[in-house]
This record gives structure tokens, C-alpha cells and sequence, in this order.
């Protein structure tokens, strides 16, 4: 108990002398529309980090301070939330965000091998960043869990936007690509952004709604048993008006 009352003390002196002015008046302005969203204020706290990060690249203990003092938080109630989600990112992230599926079924339909090839490819391992952090062409490389396309496996994001039916290949020329400047289109999704801009979006602010819009949301072969059906004049039939329920089982 006394190591850990010692250590908790620590982290909240470090965060409670941390320099939050990197966050200025219009930041802070973002951050008070953000907890308007909400009623209870503590609710903002995940738009929050995100803000967070898209004016440092990661959760810093300034950003810890910066979310603590807005929503009238300890710094350990901060913290917690932080270190609990992958997305919330404790070290400087690269310009670009490469997350290879590594799951059973894309790990098995050439995941691993994609990981295993950009890992060499940019001499990183997990949540490691090749590159200065926030400069052109860095790039932060992480094993990711399920990323819930598992039709269009082996998958891979940069900065959250699909690119769908990779091989070692495809992935070796986009991370390439990504390392030259170059921001190719996503299979679904908008045009490409970078990290800290991913980041804006999912604080909740978005500049050119119109354009973030205009992608493609969904694959060919997502749509294909809709579109057969329609050619086919396939329905699903009605349901009654009529539907006897089932008895609700009695308490016991």
C-alpha cells in the first residue's frame, strides 16, 4: 500500500506542475464546446484526449493537467482513462499511424507476414516510430487487434482510415509512399489526413465536412448481397401484424 500511495503521489505532482500553455485560447475555447455536448461534464473526458492529441500527437502529462483542470478531475482520474485505451497514445506519435490487423483471420490471411515486412522495412517494433515524431513521412507502426473487417482481411489503417485487402506488397508500397509525402486514397473513408488531423476528427471538429464526407463508406463486396438481391427482386418477408409473444418467464 505505502509504494503505491508513493508512486500515485508522484504521478500527481509530476502532472500538477506540468506546463499546460501549448494548449491556447482556442483550444481551450474547443475543448469548453466540446464539454457543452454533454451533461455531465466528466462525460467529455474521451473528445477531450482526443483534442489533446491533435495538438500534441500524444497524451502528454500536460494534457493530463489540461483534461483534469476543465472537467474538474484529479490527474489520476485523467491518467486512468489514458493508459485504459490504445487509442490515447503516451509517447509523441509519427506523422502517420500504420495499425496492422494481427488477429486470428488476418494473421492468418497474411497479417503477420505484412507486420513482420513493414517492421524490417522501418527497423521499428510495436507502438514504435520510425522518423521524428510529427515530421513529414514518420510513421508510428502498431500491432492492432480485430479492426472488425474481417471480410476484406488481411487489413491495415493509416491514422484509422481502412486499406482493405492488403498483401506484403500493397502495404510495403504505401508505407513507402506515406514516407515520401504522399497521402494515398483509403479503400472506404475520406481522403487520407495525418495522425494529429485523425485526431480533430475524433475530438469532433471537422473543417471541410464536405470532403470528409465524400468518400466511399462502404466496400464492393460489403454492398454485393444487397445489390443481388435488388437485381433479383429478393425480399425478406414482412412480419405479421399479428406476432403472438412469448410468455415472459416468471420470477423466481
Amino acid at each position: 500500500m505505502t509504494e503505491q500511495f508513493e508512486f500515485t503521489t508522484t504521478e500527481e505532482a509530476v502532472h500538477a506542475t506540468a506546463d499546460t500553455s501549448v494548449f491556447d485560447a482556442k483550444t481551450r475555447d474547443e475543448a469548453r464546446q466540446i464539454i457543452a455536448r454533454y451533461p455531465e461534464s466528466r462525460s467529455a473526458l474521451l473528445p477531450m484526449l482526443h483534442l489533446v492529441q491533435s495538438v500534441q500527437g500524444h497524451v502528454s502529462a500536460a494534457g493530463i493537467q489540461f483534461c483534469a483542470e476543465l472537467l474538474a478531475l484529479s490527474t489520476a482520474e485523467v491518467s486512468a482513462v489514458a493508459t485504459f485505451y490504445t487509442m490515447y497514445k503516451r509517447k509523441p506519435c509519427g506523422q502517420h499511424l500504420v495499425s496492422v490487423c494481427t488477429n486470428t483471420l488476418c494473421a492468418a490471411l497474411g497479417g503477420d507476414t505484412i507486420y513482420r515486412q513493414l517492421s524490417e522495412h522501418l527497423g521499428v517494433g510495436h507502438d514504435e516510430t520510425a522518423g521524428t515524431p510529427g515530421e513529414e513521412g514518420s510513421i508510428t507502426l502498431e500491432h492492432a487487434e480485430c479492426l472488425a473487417a474481417c471480410d476484406l482481411g488481411p487489413v491495415l489503417q493509416v491514422n484509422y482510415e481502412y486499406f482493405d485487402n492488403q498483401t506484403p506488397e500493397q502495404a510495403l508500397e504505401l508505407v513507402k509512399a506515406l514516407q515520401r509525402g504522399e497521402k494515398p486514397a483509403p479503400t472506404r473513408g475520406p481522403a487520407l489526413s495525418d495522425f494529429r488531423g485523425a485526431e480533430r476528427q475524433l475530438a469532433g471538429f471537422f473543417d471541410d465536412l464536405e470532403s470528409t464526407a465524400a468518400g466511399p463508406s462502404a466496400a464492393v463486396e460489403t454492398l454485393r448481397g444487397a445489390q443481388l438481391a435488388h437485381e433479383r427482386g429478393w425480399t425478406a418477408p414482412s412480419m405479421p401484424d399479428d406476432v403472438e409473444l412469448p410468455p415472459v418467464p416468471e420470477k423466481k
